[in-house]
């Protein structure tokens, strides 16, 4: 991904989540797009984004409990869930960790150009094309013959028109909730909150 970068873009830093290679309160707002799930240490993870943010926290994450209820996990790919969702931390969880924080449902619509994996809930025709899994991190966590298991039942679906009977609705459907969410934590609110109850106390 950084290769694919335009040459006049901003400096690219590699570094794992629970040791960002900068200072404290150095940025205005860091961000985690999709990623804690790779992490090894959410509570380190956080509380570094929290360290260098001088105004906010922002994380886009999956609550797990919808994921969990969209057709190409339950019906295909149930084993995504131990491999892949395994790794997210609740929605619960990270507004605890992260302080004046909410958690806003962020919808997804039919034609999303991020390729995430349930980004394609009203294509399922797209699942069956290399390029497209080649791009999502969780089917490189599942063993092949799980794949192509799902894969091999998924197109006799969509040939036999079952897929449509049961959800053909959603190629007509704008949008979706898919368990996509933006938590947001207002550093600046947490500082002054702390600051006005030290001058109290």
């Amino acid at each position: 991904m950084i290769a694919q970068r335009p040459a006049h873009a901003a400096p690219a830093i590699r570094a794992a989540a629970e040791a960002l290679p900068l200072g404290d309160r150095s940025v205005d707002a860091a961000m985690a797009v999709l990623t804690l799930h790779h992490w090894d240490d959410i509570e380190q993870g956080v509380s570094e984004l929290l360290r260098v943010a001088r105004q906010a926290v922002v994380v886009v994450t999956m609550d797990i409990e919808i994921v969990a209820q969209q057709w190409v996990i339950r019906d295909y790919l149930p084993e995504t869930l131990a491999v892949h969702g395994a790794g997210c931390p609740s929605i619960a969880r990270l507004l605890e960790l992260l302080p004046c924080s909410t958690a806003t449902v962020l919808p997804v619509p039919r034609d999303c150009t991020d390729g995430f994996m349930a980004a394609f809930w009203g294509r399922p025709e797209s699942y069956l094309d290399p390029a497209i899994r080649a791009a999502t991190s969780p089917w490189h966590q599942l063993a092949p013959e799980t794949i192509d298991r799902a894969l091999d039942r998924l197109r006799s679906d969509l040939a036999s028109g079952e897929w449509d009977e049961r959800y053909g609705h959603l190629r007509r459907q704008s949008t979706l909730d898919v368990g996509l969410r933006l938590i947001h934590s207002d550093v600046l609110a947490r500082s002054g909150a702390v600051l006005e109850f030290a001058r109290e106390n």
